[in-house]
């Protein structure tokens, strides 16, 4: 039986250059619409993808891999009260707070924001800012793969010759 994160791990996203401009765009409009300070976008194993916005001196991979530990505790805090997972977390600080909103089955978008916007002005654009993204998601796992771009069989075979040449024995 195949468990839900071994089908994740099997259906890795491959982000090309157009993707992560697409994804881009829609963090971009999102922190203009919600007047946020950054926006990132995190796997659910804590890696960044991408963000949009200032971070100023935050260490983000620190952050991208502590938003992943504190959804997954929630989350089983959720299975525990019987819901499937939470879909929004939220953390309120004196001066900053940061929203958790579930992109899809495999992405978390951090917010973080300040007394500039609501919370309630951020829930909002979130919900259209995930509902796009889950969209490009969607497309990216549903495109065909492409050609391998790799080195190609002559590189490899002139590679093989090098070697066995600097590598024979005398």
């Amino acid at each position: 039986m195949v468990t839900d994160s071994e089908h994740l791990r099997e259906a890795r996203l491959v982000f090309y250059q157009e993707d992560v401009d697409r994804i881009n765009a829609v963090l971009n409009d999102f922190l203009k619409l919600s007047d946020s300070k950054c926006n990132i976008l995190i796997d659910k194993e804590g890696h960044m993808v991408t963000k949009a916005g200032t971070t100023g001196d935050i260490n983000l991979q620190s952050v991208a891999a502590l938003v992943a530990g504190s959804y997954a505790a929630t989350r089983e805090m959720a299975r525990l009260l019987g819901e499937e997972e939470f879909s929004v977390l939220f953390h309120q600080g004196k001066k900053d707070s940061i929203q958790l909103t579930l992109v899809g089955d495999r992405t978390l978008l951090a917010t973080v924001f300040d007394e500039r916007t609501t919370i309630g002005m951020v829930r909002l654009y979130a919900k259209e800012a995930s509902d796009k993204l889950a969209k490009i998601f969607k497309d990216i796992l549903s495109r065909p793969p492409r050609p391998n771009s790799g080195l190609g069989d002559d590189f490899s075979k002139s590679a093989k010759g090098a070697l066995d040449f600097f590598f024979v024995d005398e």
